[in-house]
């Protein structure tokens, strides 16, 4: 498997890294792993998170009945 080397990482950067890795109760490589993969995914499509919200069926709504309006005339 192929490795990645970061160079000039700043302190202030590393530590944070370090702590959300300890959040995570995972090692710091895990987390940059991690971090890496989330952020090279295509993003969700919107019916793709609707599936995962909703499930395969779905959900029935019921709308409001609407009002019909005549249009405006402006003839005088």
């Amino acid at each position: 498997m192929p490795s990645l080397s970061i160079r000039q990482l700043e302190d202030q950067t590393l530590q944070r890294l370090r702590v959300r890795a300890a959040y995570h109760q995972v090692s710091m490589e895990e987390e940059v792993r991690r971090i890496l993969r989330q952020g090279v995914m295509p993003p969700a499509k919107p019916g793709s998170l609707a599936k995962a919200y909703f499930g395969e069926k779905g959900i029935e709504l019921e709308l409001p009945k609407r009002e019909v309006y005549e249009p405006v005339s402006f003839d005088e």
